[in-house]
């Protein structure tokens, strides 16, 4: 039985990543392209000469060819330029929409039955640009960015109380930026309601951080923006795919709707499985938290616009 083919589009530290994680998961043959000549290569083949200490069989394959991508089961969008220290996400949209325009129509004439996940910034509108270009069903068209943006709040509640991280479990929702939706009213440690266990001051401090968790890599990294957490968490989402898992997770998915919004892209909790975002969750939210999740779409709806996809 052959196994499902999985395109990573950009070679830099987050698409090595994706291929690391994609071979010790054995989720299926990867095909790494980049536009750079003998760094999807090189990188193809010293995770190639890592297969026996991983003990995977899966193949690993770099190319500037966007032909060998062809027939992919999954594609992996990571194309684009990162963040520099004082940038916000949205500035990166001029220039990345133009690299975007190039991987979709790409996309679309070599990988039509393919399920997509995007990780370019800004997320919201190249998760858009994507669906609108290459014309997928909207289950097929994902972003990543609530799956990333609840870790990294997990993270920190998991550090400020000692405890496992497995134990922690919460929800980001909204765009994937500065006004993205922290719902601590909603976070539990095994059960426990956070609000027991620590200060309301407490908490906003860990939604402040997460809000701007990117940047404050951004700003230590000086060069580059984070890579190891977005690639874990598309990686998590491709394997709810390939394995049909049926995973309820926060993504950026097209809304028709839902929450009260239609025809754009925002992070809300989806079902990923082997039909692609089988279906929206809808969440009882309070009036705070309302406002919060519409002022986020509506920047969101704002720079969508202004980008004239």
């Amino acid at each position: 039985m052959a196994r499902p083919k999985i395109a990573l589009i950009g070679a830099g530290q987050i698409g090595g990543t994706l291929a690391l994680l994609a071979a010790q998961k054995e989720l299926g043959d990867i095909v790494l392209y980049d536009i750079v000549e003998g760094v999807p290569q090189g990188k193809a083949l010293d995770l190639t000469e890592a297969r026996p200490i991983l003990q995977t069989d899966v193949s690993i394959v770099g190319t500037n060819d966007y032909r060998e991508v062809a027939g992919a089961d999954v594609a992996i969008v990571t194309a684009g330029l990162p963040r520099k220290p004082g940038m916000s996400r949205d500035d990166l949209l001029e220039k990345n929409l133009k690299i975007i325009r190039n991987v979709a129509d790409n996309l679309r004439e070599l990988c039509p039955g393919a399920f997509v996940i995007v990780i370019s910034n800004p997320l919201d509108a190249m998760v858009y640009a994507m669906k609108e270009i290459t014309g997928f069903p909207k289950e097929r068209v994902v972003g990543m960015a609530g799956v990333l943006d609840s870790s990294r709040f997990r993270a920190f509640v998991a550090m400020k109380l000692g405890v496992s991280v497995r134990e922690v479990k919460t929800l980001v929702l909204g765009g994937h930026g500065d006004t993205m939706v922290p719902l601590p009213r909603h976070c539990t440690v095994s059960g426990v309601p956070l609000h027991q266990l620590m200060s309301g001051e407490e908490i906003e401090g860990i939604a402040e951080r997460t809000r701007f968790a990117g940047g404050e890599i951004v700003k230590l990294l000086k060069k580059g923006s984070a890579f190891y957490s977005p690639a874990a968490s598309a990686i998590e989402m491709a394997e709810a795919y390939l394995r049909d898992q049926k995973r309820l997770m926060p993504c950026a998915a097209y809304l028709e709707g839902e929450y009260g919004f239609s025809g754009y892209y925002m992070g809300v909790p989806v079902i990923i499985g082997g039909r692609g975002v089988e279906r929206i969750i809808e969440i009882d939210l309070n009036e705070e938290e309302r406002d919060a999740l519409r002022g986020s779409f509506e920047h969101v709806k704002k720079l969508v616009d202004s980008a004239g996809i």
